[in-house]
């Protein structure tokens, strides 16, 4: 064994188990191997089975949806439960699961991959199974256009790769054109399904491979749906798993898989259901049967917090975690709002738009939908956070009545007008930048 890997496993464990003690993030052992042994990845012994899960959203609750699948039907899975997804967070998690010789001691690694660095990842080792779920305009600022993405995530696919797309959105399916052997997932029509594009912006407007004009049959949201090229002929790919309805019955949630999985589910938000069928895909190819993985699913809740459901002071309200710098993950929590027929405020936080990098553009909120929320059921709208003015803006061009808005740039100060004054549920939307300024103030309750 050569003395530098060895050398860098011994460091990064080290450099974890003191980054645990100090409530360090998950990259930073990673940093520290990859500078000691820059091709660390290619060193070690990976188990036959590996699953990569990347795309715009949807990554960390797909992957672990898939862990929480695969353990349950007894195999030892290895993955970066704590979402540190480039290249120095797949090096921890997977030298923190390998012996000193670099053996992974898993019978599967799972990863989730930051969409721009599964390029850098995937030159050391390719992953059997790769699971792409969408494409969405998402911070801008580091990301540019989806387009810009789809070509980046092309460079990390490989010959040796089974790719597992998501049929629905086009820029995700035109990687498997004329690929042979790709697994393909997504969703019948559905009564929720529009007829014509509902948004601010389409990207699904012309097609990904000759640029020509695309129709649509329908649309479940955004670009997503059953479309086709005028020009060219490419269209949506019939599926391989394909969620084929979701329902409500004597008060509980089900979605239907492949006409025959009814699945109880704690939530039926559009991409919650994605993000569930993409997981049932992967298991059922990476070799667990189908009825063993819908168990497995069944009323299954993250444990992520993506979605929290809380009290303040007398009030009871959920938590829908969107992303800063990504309109479609906020149109679909908007969504969860609208359909939601009872009486109900909703506040808006935007205090840190991102975690990673300094950017105070705020551009992408006029991408958002708000529009939706001028619904008679909504009573009160409450803005917070120091960008509360920029929503505030956004607010009023969007019609909202100025007697339903409220602004508050402390989170604090917009909880207590709450707590104080609302006598109707309350949702709040905001991204993992924001969360805990507005979960440290409440108190938690389990999700239902």
């Amino acid at each position: 064994m050569k003395l530098r890997v060895f050398t860098a496993i011994l460091v990064c464990k080290i450099v974890r188990g003191l980054a645990k003690l100090v409530g360090r993030g998950s990259s930073l052992p990673g940093k520290y191997a990859l500078k000691i042994c820059p091709d660390i990845l290619s060193e070690l012994k990976l188990p036959e089975l590996s699953i990569a899960v990347t795309g715009s959203n949807g990554k960390t609750s797909s992957v672990e949806m898939i862990a929480h699948i695969l353990k349950s039907n007894g195999l030892k899975v290895a993955y970066n439960k704590e979402g540190s997804n480039q290249i120095e967070g797949v090096v921890t998690f997977l030298v923190g699961d390998s012996t000193m010789s670099g053996k992974v001691k898993s019978d599967v690694i799972l990863l989730e991959s930051d969409e721009r660095y599964s390029r850098h990842t995937f030159k050391h080792f390719h992953p059997k199974y790769f699971v792409i779920n969408n494409l969405y305009r998402d911070q801008m600022t580091r990301n540019g256009h989806p387009e810009f993405i789809k070509s980046v995530i092309g460079q990390a696919i490989y010959d040796d790769m089974t790719l597992i797309l998501n049929s629905d959105d086009p820029l995700v399916a035109s990687f498997g054109k004329d690929r042979p052997g790709t697994v393909y997932f997504g969703a019948d029509k559905l009564p929720t399904d529009m007829d014509t594009h509902e948004g601010i912006y389409n990207d699904g407007k012309y097609c990904p491979i000759c640029k020509a004009p695309m129709e649509y049959e329908y649309y479940h949201y955004n670009h997503i749906g059953k479309f086709k090229c005028t020009s060219c002929g490419f269209e949506r790919h019939n599926t391989d798993h394909s969620l084929t309805s979701i329902k409500n019955v004597d008060g509980k949630d089900f979605i239907t898989i492949d006409g025959k999985y009814d699945i109880p589910v704690f939530f039926t938000g559009i991409y919650h259901c994605y993000n569930i069928l993409a997981a049932y895909t992967a298991s059922v190819i990476a070799g667990i049967a189908p009825e063993k993985v819908a168990e497995a699913l069944g009323g299954y809740i993250l444990k992520s917090g993506r979605i929290s459901d809380f009290t303040l002071g007398n009030l009871n309200g959920r938590l829908l975690l969107s992303k800063h710098e990504n309109s479609v993950s906020y149109d679909r929590s908007i969504d969860v709002v609208v359909n939601d027929k009872r009486k109900k405020s909703v506040m808006i936080i935007v205090d840190a738009i991102s975690r990673k990098y300094y950017t105070s553009d705020s551009s992408w909120l006029w991408d958002i939908n708000f529009e939706k929320l001028n619904d008679e059921s909504i009573d009160k709208i409450i803005l917070a956070g120091q960008y509360c003015d920029d929503l505030a803006i956004r607010f009023e061009l969007a019609g909202a009545a100025s007697d339903k808005v409220e602004i508050f740039e402390q989170v604090s100060d917009a909880a207590d007008y709450c707590a104080k004054n609302l006598d109707s549920f309350l949702y709040v939307i905001t991204c993992f930048s924001d969360k805990e300024k507005i979960l440290s103030l409440v108190t938690r309750r389990e999700l239902s």
